[in-house]
């Protein structure tokens, strides 16, 4: 079953979804992951040519910020879905102990 927050009632979407794990979040946790996505997107398109002009060329410095909050976005998705798991009981404290653990590990950091 769903595990579901106090905010609202789980969408319709989810209530299809009664098998899978987690939810207590609506699965609002990947969005974060999309965001981070974005925006190295748009570091990797710097200063190439689209349909629509030239994209943007940002300095080193705010480069280097936009890379930091990647990496900050990725931990981010990381712990809000352990904690969902958690807190839904798909996981135990032991478990949630290990598997953040093993997640953060495999985690990539972004480089230029």
């Amino acid at each position: 079953m769903v595990c579901g927050n106090d905010r609202q009632a789980p969408s319709p979407l989810l209530l299809k979804l009664q098998t899978m794990s987690g939810g207590h979040f609506e699965y609002d946790q990947y969005k974060i992951g999309y965001i981070a996505d974005s925006i190295e997107k748009i570091l990797r398109n710097q200063g190439k040519e689209t349909e629509y002009g030239q994209n943007e060329t940002y300095p080193e410095e705010v480069q280097q910020k936009m890379i930091e909050a990647i990496n900050i976005l990725r931990k981010a998705e990381i712990y809000a879905h352990r904690i969902d798991w958690l807190v839904c009981a798909d996981d135990g404290n032991e478990t949630f102990i290990e598997r953040l653990a093993e997640d953060l590990g495999n985690l990539r950091e972004f480089k230029k």
